[in-house]
């Protein structure tokens, strides 16, 4: 009896040893795993905050998994006590460890102020933003074009040190060549380029280092681009009129142009796929206009007649398939919805007077939508 008790403790014991080592390198997995932060947040540190209060607002600003895991990891490295007060840059995927080693090494601050520089389709920006300790939160401070204005010295000199923080964000449907113009004039970005192909640069915010070169900034571009254009080609729908991902990129520059409203991509991506299919010309002016002004800026008039008519490899009321190249960066949800749009029967659309468009699958019915557009120019223009 003394033995089964025995034997019977003994695999208790075991199970929970087991169970224990588990636990623990689970425990560990998730300490090193990459985190769940998608953007990056400036944390700030006060003299005389604890690893618990700093745990929580990591966890509430979703930074980390599990606070306590987190003070845990910190514990048994030793690193509580050595908690740094200072500003510091989380990036995103920052691992628990990555993150604890980071709020504990002596240093200079890592954020407090940053300098964004917005590229448009219109114009380019600047915006420098501090970090108000109360809220938390950054606070815009200047905002100015550098096509038209200086940028004030004491943003970009380094006066500021490392406590600056740059980015480059570039807008869904810019050109390659409004990029590279843009970049150019940046202030804080040194060095030249070629202007990349039309369609390879991902739309997206960059972190920079004052002094970067613009030549390994766009090759990070077309490396995101490339990847997210893999990703949707591997995941794309059947039947698509397609042969290469890079009809596909043309397709979405297209998608891209043609409408600002998100909900809408995979609708117009519909009826240009339509159109392709049932052997219509495209007939979309966003490729007029590109073939115009080769997309150095923006047209700035309507499209005349004469080049409605005139036949040019990116005049699709003219040439019956796709133009020879994309027509702008098309973002991540513009390549999806070309590469996964609705299943519609649509062939037309038109602006519909609140930022959308009203689709049509018969020409009767796009006249009706074309003429209920017409009242609603006329009413804005007072005639």
């Amino acid at each position: 009896m003394w033995r089964a008790l025995a034997s019977n403790g003994l695999t208790i014991i075991i199970v929970i040893m087991v169970a224990l080592a588990v636990a623990v390198g689970w425990a560990q997995n998730r300490y090193v795993a990459e985190g769940p932060l998608s953007e990056a947040i400036c944390l700030q540190v006060k003299p005389g905050t604890s690893m618990r209060a700093v745990s929580r607002e990591l966890e509430e600003r979703g930074a980390i998994g599990s606070d306590m895991l987190f003070r845990m990891g910190a514990d048994y490295t030793e690193r509580t006590p050595l908690l740094k007060a200072g500003s510091f840059l989380v990036e995103p995927g920052a691992s628990m460890e990555e993150i604890t080693r980071q709020i504990t090494t002596a240093g200079p601050s890592t954020c407090g102020t940053e300098v964004i520089y917005r590229v448009g389709i219109n114009k380019a920006e600047l915006v420098m933003r501090e970090l108000d300790p109360a809220t938390q939160e950054y606070v815009e401070v200047v905002k100015f074009d550098p096509g038209e204005a200086e940028a004030p010295a004491e943003y970009l000199d380094g006066t500021k040190g490392s406590d600056v923080r740059y980015r480059v964000t570039l807008a869904e449907g810019v050109t390659s060549w409004q990029v590279v113009d843009s970049l150019s004039r940046a202030g804080f970005l040194t060095g030249e380029a070629e202007v990349p192909p039309e369609g390879s640069l991902a739309p997206d915010s960059y972190e920079v280092r004052k002094g970067a070169e613009i030549k390994p900034l766009l090759a990070r571009m077309q490396a995101a681009q490339q990847v997210i254009l893999a990703e949707a080609w591997e995941n794309r729908a059947q039947g698509l009129p397609y042969d290469t991902p890079e009809e596909a990129l043309i397709m979405a520059s297209i998608v891209e142009k043609e409408t600002g409203v998100p909900e809408e991509r995979r609708q117009v991506a519909s009826v240009f796929v339509n159109r392709l299919e049932a052997g219509m010309k495209l007939q979309t002016d966003p490729t007029v206009i590109y073939g115009i002004t080769e997309g150095r800026g923006v047209l700035g008039r309507g499209i005349r007649q004469s080049e409605l008519r005139a036949r040019t490899p990116y005049n699709t009321y003219v040439i019956d398939a796709l133009p020879p190249t994309p027509i702008a960066n098309p973002g991540r949800l513009s390549i999806e919805a070309a590469l996964n749009p609705d299943s519609t029967d649509y062939v037309f659309f038109v602006a519909d007077g609140t930022g959308g468009h009203a689709f049509a699958t018969t020409l009767e019915e796009h006249n009706e939508n074309v003429a209920r557009w017409r009242e609603i120019e006329a009413e804005r223009s007072g005639n």
